[in-house]
């Protein structure tokens, strides 16, 4: 018998996981269309007139009709709008999308037109897309609209389709996670007829965009992108479903794709291709760049990080690994696991492109083994050289500093002056080596511009000192000819190789420093005695790192908010728009502000310090203009930045520790104390009380002293039950027994307890005659009910009436005791059931007690005291509890 097909666990699992965050986020749908003009915000309105209909609080955000007269009268009053936000830019007054009102007002459902439009500069985030990203986070859902030409992956495809650039684009990974995607689709021929009707573009527009962006076969090709795109689309919906419904299928085929990245501008189109290719075969995929052997110009460094965001925003796994660059990327694709791996097609023959140090294709061909290797064309700027399309990272040539010009000089003149000493000697072909060892030691010390220039220098000056004819630039030996020639060859070869070991000590010398720099960090942090100190130290070394200002904001923890001083450790106190920037970081718990897509026109990168149970606070980072990060130096400061959270956490907890035993060591204290008080109290109590009664009976005290000893001792008797009690309460002690009960003779009985204090108060009993027997721990509650009743008359101005009311409603026992007094004040009604908490209002005298113990011991038999204001003033509270009904009753 066949054993059926099981799902994978990781994804199931991975699928649940991602349950609780989905149920909390709002839902997204995409209104997709193939290019202007289909229809998409038509039926996105309609849509959203059909959820109103249904009962959902729906707002328009942001509706672009573009002039469409259907559009503009579908959505005319229909819709709630939302005002837009005025913005200057350049001199110019705009409207943009008011993203703080839309959060304000919390709609269901917030429409949100042309998801790929880019927000004016100094907006929160640069583009609208992540303005919705933060609407689904709030749980807020959103309907919106996007043409295929604007999404990343079909970017470059749509560029050459329709011969210019698609400067606005969304990342793939955002319409994964959408709930549903609509196609709105019409044919090109329809199409042509609405531009053609003005129902797209009106006048010279239309005109235009006939005659170059609508052409038919543009029309054709989009359409059919639009079409395949849906089609993955379902296809990875329908295998979700096969997986969660154990359905047997073609499952994932085990593929991986891996693309070398680079800072070439090709590389933006290779990652495009890469990130359609892995969702087309429902595969992960990775993204790799090899660090060069030495710094890489300020340009190709942006361009680089700017790369590996992108791979990493379309859903890559990004890896950054340092080495030879073939070997290097074998060596990660056999440590993943990697089915392909996706280069640029070069452009040059093999052997031009060995000697020019753009082989990296061939050479992965030849130590691929049983990996694919993928050449794809890639698209570049038509103004980029063959050495920017290329994926060898030319290094950064710096600026040569004196000092490196002087070591090469004064290498290359003890190698002249060594060979006029020794000339005669030694011969002068021999002289040649003098020159060859003073460009391997230039090369120990200097750049490589200074090396090669050594080199060729050595070369000239050999011949024109040494080789005869003397002092002319004249080379009459075939011998001495074929020598020159190899000295200079020999000496740029040796510099070369030697210049490039040099980078690479430097470069492990460099990552060798920030880790040693991280653990410095870690050690200063949690070795130091004191938590500031420990701060202080590690913000310095981070300082010094990379000539950087820092600002540390704490969290609260009190109003759970980030506070707004700097803490000491800071090197500099960011101002209120900054502090704004870290709150948001704070808040969101993502990067904000520079190097960031949230809030990037800030000067400071703001990084969350995130612990495993909150946020901490958030860690400032200002970085001098001109300088940018690479992605090694961010995932520095993010884990700069874990290491402080998990510091600032491990304190916090240790601090939350010692107030915890101080409070026990209070309450076991407090314990103690009472059990000792009551049982101290209780017998003397006993013996005043048979003496107040003995002096009754024998007639030798007035009436009012004896009246007033017993209410004395009816008070301290309280406050001895009281405690006994709450000893119970305390220690477990408190064991119901049930049994049937009439609830009237329980009202009588608890007013009977409390009469001392009842005694100025009428007390109106609100009693169904047809109350049933109800089985119940009498003795528990009826305390309970008393305590209730005496708090009534402490708190009620004499004369007032006290209400007592008691029914069974849907099997519980509800007894109801009502006062006039002054009320219980705002936002007490919980915190009055505390121990030892006594109302504002309270007479003297009293422990606090009597309320703790009635919540105790209902709550012991299975029900709960409420309590609350009346209409009118007073207060009630309520015993609420489930009973057993006696069925002859």
């Amino acid at each position: 018998m066949t054993e059926p097909e099981r799902s994978d666990p990781d994804a199931l699992l991975a699928a649940l996981s991602s349950e609780p965050d989905r149920a909390e986020r709002g839902r997204l749908k995409v209104f997709l269309g193939m290019c202007p003009g289909v229809g998409k915000t038509y039926a996105m309105i309609q849509a959203a007139l059909q959820r109103r209909r249904e009962g959902v609080d729906v707002l328009a955000g942001v509706v672009e009709t573009h002039g469409r007269a259907e559009t503009a009268a579908l959505l005319q009053g229909r819709l709630e709008l939302l005002s837009k936000k005025k913005s200057e830019y350049r001199g110019v007054s705009l409207e943009e999308f008011d993203l703080d009102a839309a959060l304000a007002r919390r709609p269901q459902l917030l429409l949100v037109d042309e998801l790929a439009h880019s927000n004016v500069p100094g907006s929160r985030h640069p583009k609208r897309y992540q303005d919705v990203l933060e609407l689904l986070a709030a749980g807020i859902s959103v309907y919106t609209t996007l043409n295929v030409q604007h999404l990343d992956s079909r970017a470059d495809a749509v560029h050459q389709i329709i011969g210019a650039p698609v400067r606005e684009t969304v990342p793939d990974s955002l319409l994964d996670g959408a709930d549903e995607i609509e196609l709105v689709d019409l044919t090109p021929e329809q199409l042509r007829q609405r531009l053609a009707d003005g129902k797209v573009y009106l006048g010279e527009r239309a005109e235009a965009a006939a005659a170059h962006f609508f052409l038919g076969e543009n029309l054709t090709a989009l359409r059919e992108m639009a079409l395949r795109f849906m089609a993955e689309h379902v296809d990875r919906d329908l295998r979700q479903v096969m997986r969660a419904r154990n359905i047997a299928g073609p499952w994932k085929s085990g593929e991986r794709l891996m693309v070398a990245v680079g800072p070439s501008p090709s590389s933006e189109s290779l990652i495009r291709w890469t990130r359609a290719a892995a969702a087309a075969r429902d595969c992960p995929w990775v993204a790799v760049h090899v660090e060069g052997e030495s710094d890489l110009a300020e340009s190709d460094r942006r361009r680089l990080t700017h790369h590996l965001a992108l791979a990493r925003q379309l859903g890559a796994e990004i890896v950054t690994t340092s080495g030879k660059p073939a070997e290097a990327i074998l060596r990660v694709a056999r440590d993943r696991n990697v089915t392909q791996i996706v280069v640029g097609k070069p452009g040059l023959g093999r052997l031009v492109a060995r000697l020019t140090g753009g082989a990296l294709f061939y050479e992965l061909v030849e130590n691929s083994g049983d990996i694919d290797i993928c050449a794809v064309r890639p698209v570049a700027h038509a103004s980029a050289s063959w050495s920017q399309q290329t994926h060898v990272s030319r290094p950064n040539q710096g600026t040569t500093t004196p000092g490196e010009w002087g070591k090469t000089a004064a290498w290359v003149a003890a190698a002249t002056l060594l060979g006029w000493l020794l000339n005669d000697v030694i011969g002068y072909r021999s002289v040649a080596l003098f020159y060859l060892l003073a460009v391997v030691g230039a090369a120990f010390g200097s750049g490589r511009v200074p090396v090669l220039l050594a080199a060729i220098t050595g070369g000239i000056l050999w011949d024109f000192l040494f080789v005869r004819p003397l002092y002319t630039f004249t080379i009459g030996e075939p011998q001495d000819q074929m020598m020159f020639f190899t000295m200079i060859v020999v000496g740029l070869a040796f510099g070369h190789v030697t210049s490039k070991m040099r980078q690479r000590e430097l470069a492990e010398r460099e990552r060798e420093r920030r880790t040693a720099a991280l653990l410095e960090f870690t050690n200063a942090a949690a070795l130091s005695p004191e938590m500031d100190e420990g701060m202080r130290s590690a913000l310095d070394k981070l300082n010094q790192l990379f000539k950087a200002r820092t600002a540390l904001l704490l969290r609260d923890h009190q109003t759970r908010k980030l506070g707004r001083a700097a803490h000491a450790a800071s090197t500099y106190s960011p101002d209120p728009k900054e502090v704004a920037v870290a709150s948001y970081a704070f808040e969101k718990r993502t990067a904000a502000g520079r190097f960031t897509d949230s809030l990037p026109d800030s000067p400071t990168l703001w990084l969350p310090l995130l612990g495993r149970t909150a946020a901490m606070g958030a860690l400032g980072v200002w970085i001098p203009p001109e300088r940018s990060l690479s992605l090694g130096e961010r995932d520095w400061l993010d884990n700069f930045a874990l290491q402080v959270a998990t510091i600032l956490e491990k304190e916090h907890f240790i601090q939350a520790f010692q107030r915890a035993e101080v409070l026990s060591a209070s309450e076991r204290l407090r314990q103690t104390l009472l059990d000792s008080v009551s049982h101290e109290l209780k017998t003397p109590l006993a013996a005043l009380q048979a003496a107040a009664d003995g002096l009754e009976q024998s007639g030798g005290a007035s009436e009012d002293y004896l009246r007033e000893l017993r209410q004395a001792l009816s008070r301290l008797h309280r406050l001895v039950n009281n405690l006994l009690n709450m000893t119970r309460l305390e220690s477990g002690a408190v064991q119901t027994r049930r049994d049937w009960c009439d609830l009237g003779e329980l009202c009588d009985a608890a007013i009977e307890f409390s009469a001392d204090v009842l005694s100025r108060h009428p007390v109106r009993r609100d009693l169904p005659n047809d109350l049933p027997l109800v089985k119940l721990d009498q003795a528990l509650i009826e305390q309970a009910l008393a305590n209730l009743l005496i708090n009534a008359g402490t708190h009620t101005p004499d004369g007032a009436e006290v209400d007592l009311r008691a029914r069974v409603q849907s099997g519980s026992l509800v007894l109801e005791v009502l006062d006039r007094g002054p009320g219980l004040p705002e936002g007490e009604s919980e915190s009055l059931f505390q121990k030892f908490v006594r109302g504002p209002n309270a007479a003297t005298g009293g422990s606090g007690l009597g309320l703790a113990i009635s919540r105790g011991f209902v709550r012991a038999c299975g029900g709960d005291v409420t309590a609350a204001n009346r209409s009118g003033g007073g207060a009630a509270f309520t015993i609420r509890l489930p009973v057993e009904i006696h069925a002859g009753s």
